[in-house]
């Protein structure tokens, strides 16, 4: 590990991916660190405290949001945007002709809507929240032009991390938006580890052993879900043209376990903290009704219960969901079969596409209830432990796995590539 390290960053072009990197996320978490006016740090910290599902919200934003900083929202906003255009691609089919069959000029155009998305949801967003920080007594009153200016501020700080995202993608070492909210992750890491030693009780030293071995067993897991796939083996007929012989050769298609990779949870968290927010955005209404509708929808994803299996529900549907977005049957079918290959005991076409569909769904299964797992496992360690200090969660230990098994295949891609160019 020690001698692959060194052999990384003796090559001048990946060294300088990998620094460049790190600056922008020493940037991102600068401007995590920069609040914005008028908060009142002693009521934020209790406000968080008291509050799990804004504590949610903050790992989510890269740990914008438990400063009040320019940039809250983290990259929350994108993502949503990235759902809806996702979802609408499924509704409108020339939008999926767009991002799938005109190349890279529909790409971009697909990735230039999505943006252009973002900023009136960055928008609504901040102001529904700068709001609530007001209901909760953590922002003071702002007049129309403060209001104006934190707005414009929160929604450029979205912009500006949406922009050092792509940037990092760019670069291949990486995605961007995982990257931004595994630095957050990451940074709340010594915090907690402080604040576990800071309330240590030895009555509770069971508990802890057993958050340990949860924790190990949790990164076993995602490491072998993650890696884990089903080889659909195929043949090519032999093609004689002239002289030479071609094809007659097997080989395999690899199916992952996890098609999706961490995007499910994210997809599920954004859209069950959205009816939480705006429930809390309302729950102080002039109008008794409204108030008490938002109180009720506010009490209700509260409500461990309710909370976990929804969450357990939506993580299950995203997974399905995403797959069908990025895995199609019916073209690798007619790949396969414009290229001579073939399924053994499958016919070509529709056969083979019926068939990959059922494969699909079957591992996607077992996949889908392994992350729905992971996402409510704090849930569980809770409830068995009675341990609420510990506030690293599966899902953010599943987010850090996944960040780090990517990047590292990522950059051995880069290495195995200058390896060929040696030769």
């Amino acid at each position: 590990m020690i001698g692959k390290i060194v052999r990384i960053f003796k090559v001048k072009e990946l060294r300088n991916k990998i620094l460049f990197v790190l600056g922008l996320l020493v940037v991102f978490r600068l401007a995590a660190n920069i609040p914005l006016p008028g908060v009142d740090s002693e009521q934020l910290k209790s406000f968080f405290d008291n509050n799990q599902l804004f504590g949610m919200i903050n790992a989510f934003s890269g740990s914008g949001l438990s400063n009040v900083s320019i940039v809250l929202l983290g990259v929350g906003p994108y993502i949503t945007s990235s759902i809806i255009m996702q979802l609408m691609t499924m509704i409108f089919p020339k939008l999926e002709k767009l991002n799938k069959e005109e190349g890279e000029a529909g790409r971009q155009k697909f990735n230039m809507w999505t943006r252009w998305i973002t900023v009136p949801l960055a928008g609504l967003q901040t102001f529904a929240m700068i709001n609530l920080l007001k209901n909760q007594g953590v922002m003071k009153e702002l007049d129309t032009f403060g209001m104006v200016s934190v707005l414009v501020v929160a929604i450029a700080g979205t912009i500006f991390l949406m922009w050092l995202g792509e940037l990092i993608t760019e670069k291949g070492i990486g995605n961007g938006v995982s990257l931004i909210i595994f630095a957050g992750i990451v940074s709340g890491l010594p915090g907690s580890v402080g604040n576990m030693a800071a309330t240590f009780d030895s009555t509770d030293l069971m508990g802890y052993i057993m958050f340990a071995l949860v924790g190990v067993a949790t990164i076993a897991g995602v490491v072998l879900v993650n890696e884990g796939q089903r080889n659909i083996p195929i043949s090519y007929a032999k093609r004689i043209r002239g002289s030479k012989t071609y094809g007659g050769t097997s080989t395999h298609l690899p199916l992952r376990v996890n098609q999706a990779g961490v995007i499910p949870i994210i997809f599920a968290i954004s859209i069950m903290l959205f009816p939480g927010l705006i429930a809390n955005f309302f729950v102080n209404s002039d109008k008794e009704t409204v108030a008490q509708v938002a109180q009720f929808i506010s009490q209700l994803f509260q409500n461990q219960w309710f909370y976990g299996i929804s969450y357990f529900v939506m993580v299950v549907l995203f997974t399905y969901f995403y797959t069908a977005v990025v895995f199609d049957p019916n073209k690798i079918s007619d790949n396969l079969q414009k290229q001579g290959g073939y399924v053994p005991g499958v016919r070509p076409g529709n056969a083979t596409a019926e068939f990959l569909g059922r494969v699909i769904n079957r591992i996607t299964l077992s996949g889908s209830i392994f992350l729905g797992t992971i996402a409510v496992l704090p849930l569980i360690v809770k409830g068995v432990t009675g341990l609420t200090a510990l506030s690293i969660g599966g899902t953010s230990i599943l987010i850090v796995v996944s960040v780090v098994i990517e990047m590292v295949k990522q950059v051995e891609g880069q290495m195995v590539m200058r390896d060929y160019e040696g030769f």
